[in-house]
């Protein structure tokens, strides 16, 4: 029997078939994205609300983009960018990604064991060694599938959850229109929440991450229609409906109410006391709780995914090699539990780190989408656009949040991110002057024929 078309396949047929891109969106829809979320609405009220849908159309065009890579060439995207542009660059972008995610990686198991420790009472350095046996095991026993259910079922009660409290809390109509129009409030400070923001929807995990979900999935050009399917009914529509609700559940409730510079998790809840209830401190944690279990399952799978890709390993858990690296990855990640702080204003901060390292993968993307020896169709003047829209707005937001370090003095993590924004900003010029002079060179070539 010969492979049915997605054009043949119902509605929920579809809607069974969906899986790579709800483990993206649960990665977004994360405490870190909800985190920023949050901070905006409590910070400036309604003011962001453009970025806010601004970063779900772009953060589904990102995946679209690299999901067109990956269904052309059935291959991880260290292996593509190997095979086409060389060692050197694979290794810069293992690094990237590992680096990225790591970090992530640690500061959402630190929100996983402060709230489980908030909810129950229970030390949180306890729950996060017992949350990183659990997903060492999950994981491990179960691989990609075990992190798919997941997501489709914590992402989906996440979502309703913010979608009922829209009824419960006011908002504004007209200041929420008013958030529409573009602009960037308080200067720097602006400038980081708004990074945050957008790097929950295009962040260089969850762009990584996509080639690899699509060929764990076996998806093919012959599934492309099922492919944007994925892509809208999990980025735009799931994610979309998410981050709006948040968004503008925070401003109508939390802006005004709280001090929103150094908020945590429980002042927040309270805040929502007069509105949603004596319910709403816990409400809210379980919010996060739900929020911090998906995306952890996601995330876990990236720097393995990489790593295993770039030593020749299979990306899935019938490889010994590959289930160790799992596990260990989820185990390391108990380390975060034992981090100090206030978790909120952290989660900002890792999605922020995120975008330094998200130009050069949406770089990558775009270069290998229009190398003719990649593709089996190379993408049009608008998805090209759309895509260079993409990059061009998430290296202003790397830039300016490298800006925002820089102006509180070089302490060791600003040091950090700009030695780190500086490698991959070089690197990034030398991969685009290096593709726009062999199309050159291959044009003068043509001509002088």
């Amino acid at each position: 029997m010969s492979r049915q078309e997605p054009a043949e396949r119902s509605i929920n047929e579809k809607l069974s078939a969906l899986g790579p891109t709800w483990l993206a969106g649960a990665i977004a829809a994360g405490p870190a994205t909800m985190a920023s979320l949050v901070v905006a609405g409590a910070s400036f009220g309604y003011t962001l609300l453009w970025v806010v849908i601004v970063s779900a159309l772009f953060g589904a065009l990102a995946q679209y983009l690299s999901t067109k890579l990956a269904l052309a060439t059935e291959e991880g995207l260290v292996t593509t960018v190997d095979r086409r542009l060389g060692s050197m660059w694979a290794w810069l972008l293992v690094a990237d990604v590992v680096l990225a995610a790591g970090f992530a990686q640690l500061i959402i198991m630190k929100t996983l064991a402060d709230v489980s420790g908030l909810l129950t009472g229970f030390d949180a350095r306890v729950w996060g060694l017992t949350w990183a046996i659990i997903l060492a095991a999950g994981l491990a026993g179960g691989g990609y599938r075990i992190a798919e259910l997941g997501a489709k079922l914590l992402v989906s009660a996440v979502v309703v959850a913010f979608v009922v409290s829209l009824f419960v809390v006011p908002t504004d109509i007209v200041a929420a229109a008013g958030g529409l129009a573009p602009t960037i409030p308080a200067g720097v400070e602006g400038a980081l929440v708004a990074a945050g923001i957008l790097g929950g929807a295009v962040h260089i995990t969850i762009i990584t991450m996509q080639t690899y979900t699509v060929r764990a999935r076996g998806w093919t050009t012959e599934d492309a229609g099922l492919a944007r399917f994925d892509i809208g009914v999990s980025m735009l529509v799931a994610f979309g409906i998410f981050s709006i609700a948040t968004f503008l559940v925070a401003a109508g409730a939390l802006f005004g109410t709280v001090d929103a510079e150094g908020l945590t998790a429980v002042a927040a809840g309270q805040a929502l006391e007069p509105i949603a209830g004596g319910f709403a401190e816990r409400l809210f944690l379980a919010g996060l709780l739900g929020a911090a279990v998906s995306t952890l399952g996601g995330n876990t799978l990236v720097p393995p995914y990489v790593v295993a890709d770039k030593l020749g390993w299979e990306t899935d858990v019938s490889d010994s090699r590959y289930r160790w690296l799992l596990a260990a990855t989820a185990l390391l990640s108990a380390a975060g539990a034992f981090i100090g702080g206030s978790f909120l204003q952290q989660l900002v901060l890792v999605l922020a780190v995120g975008t330094v390292g998200t130009p050069f993968a949406l770089a990558l993307v775009l270069v290998l989408l229009n190398d003719p020896e990649t593709p089996a169709d190379m993408p049009g003047p608008l998805l090209n656009a759309g895509g260079v829209a993409v990059f061009a707005v998430a290296s202003v937001l790397a830039g300016s949040f490298v800006g925002s370090q820089l102006g509180g003095g070089l302490t060791p993590l600003a040091g950090g991110v700009l030695a780190f924004a500086l490698l991959l900003g070089v690197a990034t010029v030398l991969l685009v002057g290096s593709y726009f002079r062999t199309r050159l060179a291959d044009g003068r070539a043509a001509v002088s024929e």
